[in-house]
């Protein structure tokens, strides 16, 4: 029994995690839910949460407070940041780089500059709705993706040319959402404020778009996670193994791309959540793709949850962009991720 003592020891450690996850997010969420310039009564939560899942809800300020403002934006950040931590995650195996996230393939960028063409159209010659906006980042960011992965299939190692197709695309889309703000005019301020990533917009369709789009995609995750481990092994390895590594590989373009472009779409570029949360996970946990997703993704939302509602409440009545606060928090957690590393590559 001895050989199978390690294993048993990180399934048990993952179980535990998942736990003081779950418990964690739980406690993050009813944290988010108390805290703004309007005082909500703890105990009065889950009454009238569970009076709203009945259809009994009532119309006061608590009432529009809670379920139009407050958990919208909780649900949302949550769905993105699962979203985030995922796309990270698969971006890492996808390249067996540490350091990987959906902005290395540009999709991030791609759907960013969409989204600023979205708001400069709506601002002169469509009506204004954050439907178009959203489409607009979500077809920049497929685009970019099916562009970054035609110019990667000509090399003859599709993830070393997809890497170096990806880093040139993101540069140029970077340069042209920098021009474009020289045409933003009068919607410059809601531009930057956009790039800087927040989650004031909040919605029950976009929850519904994000959290579907999340949770599909992890459930595509879980049904890989025996190749995603393959595919750590080397290309050599893992088609002797008997692993089609070309085909995960371009599932894994399509599914980065769905989740970075459909995230970046609803809450503007945050970063460091994707870079972050699976290089520590898979610290505490391990490579094993069946013990790292699930906790990838609740440490993720748990993370954005807690960072969106200090971005809110920080500076109230005023609000601090959410990337913002994610890059002065996630830079030094990541160097110090670094050093405390050793320098082995993923597996």
């Amino acid at each position: 029994m001895q050989p199978f003592e390690p294993a048993l020891s990180a399934q048990r450690r993952a179980r535990w995690l998942v736990l003081a996850l779950v418990l964690g997010l739980a406690a993050v969420v009813l944290l988010a839910l108390l805290s703004g310039s309007a005082a909500v009564a703890r105990v009065e939560i889950p009454g009238r949460i569970w009076a709203a899942l009945l259809g009994r809800h009532a119309t006061d300020i608590t009432d529009r407070i809670l379920f139009e403002a407050r958990l919208p934006r909780v649900l949302l950040s949550l769905s993105v940041g699962m979203a985030l931590a995922l796309a990270g995650l698969a971006s890492q195996t996808l390249f067996r780089n540490p350091l990987a996230s959906p902005s290395v393939i540009g999709v991030s960028n791609g759907a960013a500059l969409g989204a600023v063409a979205g708001m400069l159209l709506t601002a002169h010659w469509f009506p204004r709705s954050p439907a178009t906006i959203t489409g607009a980042s979500i077809l920049f960011g497929l685009a970019t993706t099916a562009l970054v992965f035609l110019l990667g299939r000509r090399g003859a190692y599709f993830g070393h040319a997809l890497l170096l197709a990806g880093i040139a695309i993101a540069a140029l889309c970077s340069s042209l959402t920098t021009a474009s703000l020289y045409l933003a005019g009068e919607r410059l301020q809601a531009i930057v404020f956009w790039l800087m990533g927040g989650l004031w917009q909040a919605s029950w369709s976009a929850i519904w778009l994000m959290a579907s789009v999340t949770f599909a995609s992890l459930v595509l995750l879980l049904f890989w996670s025996r190749d995603l481990n393959l595919a750590l092994l080397g290309e050599r390895s893992a088609r002797d193994l008997g692993l089609d590594l070309r085909r995960l590989q371009c599932r894994l373009v399509v599914l980065i791309a769905v989740l970075a472009s459909v995230a970046v779409s609803l809450s503007g570029v945050i970063p460091f959540v994707g870079l972050v949360v699976p290089h520590l996970l898979r610290l505490l946990v391990g490579a094993d793709h069946r013990r790292l997703l699930l906790p990838t993704a609740l440490a993720g939302g748990m993370l954005l949850v807690l960072a969106d509602t200090c971005a809110r409440t920080l500076a109230s009545p005023a609000e601090i962009p959410v990337g913002i606060f994610t890059a002065v928090v996630g830079a030094p957690v990541f160097l110090w991720l670094l050093h405390k590393r050793r320098p082995t590559g993923i597996p």
